[in-house]
């Protein structure tokens, strides 16, 4: 090995070293001053699929209301609910909220279905309760006729498309008019309600209309009636409960509203059982 001829680093003059600053007298030490900027809070974004407000509390006057998060500016009035944009809002719910819904129409007498939606009324739900309604009526149909074709050993078996459209016409309409109307006459007695919370309302109501559609096919006509009949008593106690702390405002005749709303729905299942729970095989 070789021997150790080596100076320590410390006793070298090493030649580009940089001397360490020391304080001078002459130095000033700049001190900056506090910042006075404001912070101010993020933004809440409402609703689950854009940072857009959701719907307002009070539906009524939701027509007049411009659509936020749209970027654009948009028409005021009547002439926003002619634009796609102003529906998103009234879609803007995700499958626990679609699944809550249905599970509190099926359970009719606690009346907080209408308490819950206020703030967040959709129509996703509504339209596939309906859809969903029309396309079982017309398999549940096709099915029972293809059976008796084939137990009365019949050649010929023909579809019939006429209940497709029928039931397309009776539920959409259903949907559609009854809470427009309902929305007019609560109008009147100065107790209004949201139009599209309406809406959201009597979509749900049919959800229980669909396993009664699916029990139908049992080839009894008294188990039918009932079926018909309990379908029509929780779909109608469900529209009726949870208008009718709404409705009481309109004064002495919110009993005969509500009675008439009650009655209503059970002519829709009167209705139902007569046209669409008749099959036989």
């Amino acid at each position: 090995m070789m021997s150790g001829n080596y100076t320590p680093i410390d006793k070298q003059k090493v030649s580009g070293s940089v001397p360490a600053v020391s304080d001078s007298p002459g130095q000033v030490a700049v001190k900056f001053s506090d910042s006075n900027l404001q912070t101010f809070p993020p933004s809440v974004s409402q609703g689950k699929i854009s940072g857009g407000s959701g719907p307002p509390r009070d539906a009524d006057d939701s027509f007049s209301k411009p659509v936020a998060g749209s970027g654009e500016a948009q028409s005021s009035g009547w002439f926003q609910a002619f634009t796609i944009a102003y529906y998103r809002q009234y879609f803007d719910v995700d499958t626990a909220d679609i699944l809550e819904r249905i599970k509190d129409s099926i359970i009719p007498f606690r009346g907080s279905f209408s308490e819950k939606t206020a703030d967040n009324p959709d129509l996703y739900g509504p339209f596939w309760i309906c859809t969903t309604l029309i396309f079982v009526a017309a398999a549940i149909g096709t099915f029972v006729t293809y059976v008796a074709q084939k137990i009365q050993k019949k050649e010929e078996w023909h579809y019939d498309i006429n209940l497709v459209t029928w039931s397309a016409g009776l539920f959409y309409g259903y949907v559609t008019i009854v809470p427009l109307c309902l929305y007019l006459i609560l109008k009147y007695f100065s107790a209004p309600s949201g139009l599209v919370q309406l809406f959201c309302l009597y979509g749900y109501s049919l959800f229980v209309f669909i396993p009664a559609l699916c029990l139908s096919i049992v080839p009894l006509e008294l188990f039918r009636w009932i079926v018909a009949g309990i379908a029509g008593f929780m779909s109608a106690s469900f529209v009726a409960l949870n208008l009718r702390n709404h409705i009481v405002s309109a004064g002495e005749r919110w009993f005969l509203i509500v009675t008439g709303i009650f009655l209503l729905q059970l002519a829709l299942a009167v209705v139902l059982k007569v046209y669409l729970f008749t099959v036989t095989v």
